[in-house]
C-alpha cells in the first residue's frame, strides 16, 4: 500500500501549538503516512520552544526570520522556500493552519503546484478585513484555496457555507489548541518563572492580561492599560500577570502606564507550557489574541476580549466571552463587575466551551486517510 504524503507547514508559536497534536497524530499512524514538517520561522525563538515542548523534529526549516522583516518579505520569502520543497517532496495535501501569512503563502505555494491544501482552523471570520490585521485576509484566501476546510465550529462551516465553499468539502471538527491545552496542563505545576513562583494563587485573584494586535497600538492600548490600573488600585486581592509582547510599541506604553504599579508584574513572553498553566492558575483573562479566547474556557475562566470583534463568535455566544473594547471606562466597569458579583463571573465559568474534547487531530487524520486514496 503506497503511504498519503502529508507535508504540515507552520512558522508561529500559536501554530505550532495548535498543529503539534496533529502532527503527532500523524507519527502514530505512520503505517499510513509518509509525513513530513515544515517550519517556516516566521517566528524562531517562540517557534522553537514549542518545538522542544512537544518533542517535534522539522524536516525542513526556512529560517526566514529577519530583523524588521515586513509582510511582503514573509510572503514572498515562503512562496519560494516552500515551492521549491513541495517539487521534490511532491505531497498529496499540505496542511496549513489559521490564519497566519505563513499559512496563506504555504497555500498559495501548494496552488502553484497543484497540490490538495487542508485548512486547519477553518471558517472564522470578523467581517472586517483590517481587523485582526492580515489575519482576517490571511485566513479568508486560504479558505478560497483549500480544498479540505476543518472547521472548529458549526458557526465557522456557516461562514464557509455562506462563501459558497462545498459543503461536502467542509469538515466540523473541534479545535486541536484543545488537544494541545489538555496536554500540558497539571495541576500540580510549579513555576520556576522568578515572579511567578513567588505570587500567592490561592489567595490572590490573577488576572491575566495579553494584548499585542496592530489595531489596538497607541491610544486604545493605552485607554486599555489605564483601566486595569484603575482595577489594582481599587482591589487589594487583585495582581495582573502581562507577558509583554517583544514589540517595542507595546513594551513603551506598558511600562509608561502600568511600570510603576503594585501587584501590576510586567514579565517577558513565557513558553507554552508556562503559560497553559498560568491560564489554569489565573481568575480571569484579559486579551485582544485570538486562540485564548479557546483556551481559558477549556479551563473554565472567563475571557474579556480588548477588541471591538472577534473571529471566534461562538464562545460569545456560549457565555465564555465578553467583547469589551477598549474604551476605558466600559473596560474597568465589566472587569469591576466580574470581580463584585459572583453569579456573573460563575456563569462565565461554568459555561460549555464550544471548542472541541480533546480529539481534533484524531477526526482530521481519520478524514484525510478515508479522503485521499493512492
Amino acid at each position: 500500500m503506497n503511504k498519503i504524503k502529508v507535508i504540515s507547514v507552520f512558522g508561529t508559536r500559536p501554530e505550532a501549538i495548535k498543529m503539534a497534536p496533529l502532527v503527532k497524530e500523524f507519527i502514530e499512524n505512520s503505517e499510513y503516512f509518509d509525513s513530513k514538517i515544515l517550519v517556516t520561522g516566521q517566528h524562531r525563538e517562540m517557534l522553537d520552544q514549542v518545538l522542544d515542548i512537544f518533542k517535534i523534529v522539522p524536516d525542513y526549516d526556512l529560517n526566514i526570520m529577519k530583523h524588521n522583516q515586513s509582510i511582503v518579505d514573509i510572503t514572498s520569502e515562503v512562496v519560494k522556500g516552500i515551492d521549491e520543497i513541495l517539487k521534490d517532496f511532491s505531497p498529496d495535501v499540505l496542511l496549513v493552519h489559521g490564519d497566519t501569512t505563513t499559512s496563506f503563502a504555504a497555500a498559495l505555494a501548494a496552488f502553484y503546484n497543484h497540490v490538495k491544501v487542508g485548512h486547519v482552523e477553518a471558517g472564522l471570520r470578523s467581517g472586517n478585513k483590517y481587523s485582526p490585521y492580515p489575519e482576517e485576509m490571511n485566513r479568508s484566501l486560504t479558505g478560497r484555496i483549500a480544498d479540505f476546510h476543518f472547521a472548529p465550529t458549526k458557526g465557522n462551516e456557516e461562514n464557509l457555507i455562506n462563501e459558497n465553499i462545498d459543503k461536502e468539502h467542509i469538515f466540523v471538527t473541534g479545535n486541536t489548541v484543545i488537544d494541545a491545552l489538555l496536554s500540558v496542563v497539571d495541576s500540580k505545576f510549579r513555576f520556576e518563572h522568578p515572579v511567578l513562583k513567588k505570587i500567592d494563587f490561592e489567595n490572590q485573584r490573577i488576572l491575566l492580561l495579553t494584548a499585542h494586535r496592530r489595531e489596538n497600538l497607541g491610544k486604545p492600548m493605552e485607554d486599555i492599560f489605564k483601566a486595569i490600573k484603575r482595577i489594582v488600585l481599587e482591589f487589594d486581592d487583585v495582581e495582573v500577570i502581562y507577558p509583554v509582547h517583544l514589540n517595542p510599541i507595546v513594551q513603551k506604553i506598558a511600562n509608561q502606564v502600568l511600570g510603576e504599579v503594585k501587584r501590576v508584574h510586567l514579565i517577558e513572553p513565557l513558553d507554552y507550557l508556562p503559560f497553559a498553566n498560568l491560564i489554569s492558575k489565573s481568575h480571569l483573562i484579559l486579551t485582544d489574541s485570538g486562540g485564548i479566547q479557546e483556551e481559558a474556557p477549556a479551563l473554565g475562566k472567563p475571557v474579556l476580549v480588548l477588541r471591538k470583534e472577534t473571529e471566534r463568535p461562538e464562545a460569545v455566544e456560549a457565555g465564555t466571552v465578553k467583547i469589551v473594547g477598549t474604551n476605558e471606562m466600559n473596560v474597568y466597569e465589566t472587569i469591576k463587575m466580574l470581580l463584585t458579583n459572583d453569579y456573573e463571573y460563575q456563569k462565565m465559568a461554568n459555561a460549555v466551551n464550544p471548542y472541541g474534547d480533546g480529539s481534533t487531530s484524531k477526526r482530521i487524520v481519520n478524514i484525510i486517510k478515508e479522503a485521499i486514496h493512492v
